[in-house]
């Protein structure tokens, strides 16, 4: 009788387990269900943004491609003011276009549109400078001033000096009926460097190899490339199109542009306006902060570049390398507030 009542317990429990395990099965199938119809509206949604983004990439590469064929029929044949102007118009357009597609752009897409812009920026500054009045040309009578006619001011074995370094304008090589459109300083260390306005208007800057030296820009250069700098400061006016800083270490920068590129750079601070957004590639220890440098005229030469001075994305920056849009790239930062307060004079 005992093994009899055991079995039946046996039996019952095993009805008991039995009923347990039909009535979980129900639920783990409703569970996996649940998982799977969360899983097809994931790939639902994501396959409905990919084709979002790609008609937004498409309507972009089909109106910067418009646009910028007529940009280059207005250069190409920019015989007169009034098509340059148009072309500058058109141009602005282009950078607006730029800017409102930076959020579903892909890098590469983004860095091949912005080279694009910069190279048309670069021919409209020639077609421009092409307009303006030729100066008399008069044949040099001696070699020696052939030999010492440079366009960019340098002094490699010049000793250090603590005054201010003003430069003249560059001289124009034998033969040569057109002004230099290149400007700027090299080989040169611990000295205060300036150019003024008269010298900077619509010209292309280069400064290469420096060293703890002092640069100041007053006025409105056409691009600005500050190279191989070390412990240098740099307050450059506004400029009209690109900024490029590259090979420069434990720097402070002060500039105003349409485009800031930089490459393998570190520890170097940047007060910026910028109307588009700032690259950078190759760098460790970049700090941003807004532009603060002032002198008598910044108004009228913010207004001869065209920038938009009431824009300013200067903590809006690309990182070539460091993708990953949710999470915040580890070579550069936001300069402390407590950190910003400079004497620049």
């Amino acid at each position: 009788m005992e093994t009899g009542g055991l079995s039946a317990a046996a039996l019952a429990n095993g009805d008991l387990g039995s009923q347990r395990e039909r009535t979980l099965v129900p639920e783990r199938l409703q569970k996996r269900e649940h998982e799977r119809q969360l899983e097809v509206e994931r790939r639902k949604q994501k396959r409905q943004d990919q084709e979002v983004e790609g008609e937004k990439s498409d309507f972009f590469a089909a109106a910067f491609a418009r646009e910028r064929s007529a940009v280059e029929d207005l250069l190409e044949s920019g015989e007169s003011v009034e098509r340059l102007e148009e072309a500058a118009a058109r141009l602005q357009g282009l950078q607006k276009l730029i800017n409102d597609s930076v959020l579903f752009l892909a890098a590469y897409d983004l860095r091949q549109a912005q080279e694009v812009l910069a190279r048309l920026q670069a021919t409209l500054a020639k077609r421009r400078q092409e307009l303006q009045p030729k100066k008399r040309f008069a044949f040099k009578t001696r070699k020696k001033d052939t030999a010492s006619a440079t366009q960019v001011d340098s002094a490699p074995d010049a000793p250090a000096a603590e005054g201010i370094q003003t430069s003249p304008p560059p001289l124009k090589k034998e033969g040569d009926f057109d002004s230099s459109s290149v400007c700027g300083f090299s080989n040169l260390q611990s000295q205060v460097l300036e150019k003024r306005a008269e010298e900077l208007h619509q010209q292309d800057v280069l400064l290469t190899q420096l060293r703890n030296c002092t640069i100041k820009l007053y006025g409105n250069p056409n691009t600005l490339r500050l190279t191989k700098a070390q412990g240098c400061t740099l307050l450059c006016g506004p400029v009209s199109t690109s900024v490029f800083l590259e090979d420069c270490s434990d720097c402070v920068l002060a500039v105003a542009c349409q485009q800031l590129r930089v490459h393998t750079t570190k520890d170097t601070r940047i007060f910026l306006q910028v109307t588009s957004r700032a690259i950078m590639e190759d760098c460790t220890g970049i700090q941003f902060a807004p532009y603060t440098w002032s002198y008598q005229g910044i108004d009228k030469d913010f207004e001869g570049s065209g920038l938009d001075k009431n824009k300013n994305n200067w903590n809006d920056v690309d990182d070539f390398n460091w993708l990953a849009r949710d999470v915040a790239s580890p070579n550069w930062s936001v300069l402390p507030e407590e950190e910003r307060r400079i004497q620049w004079d």
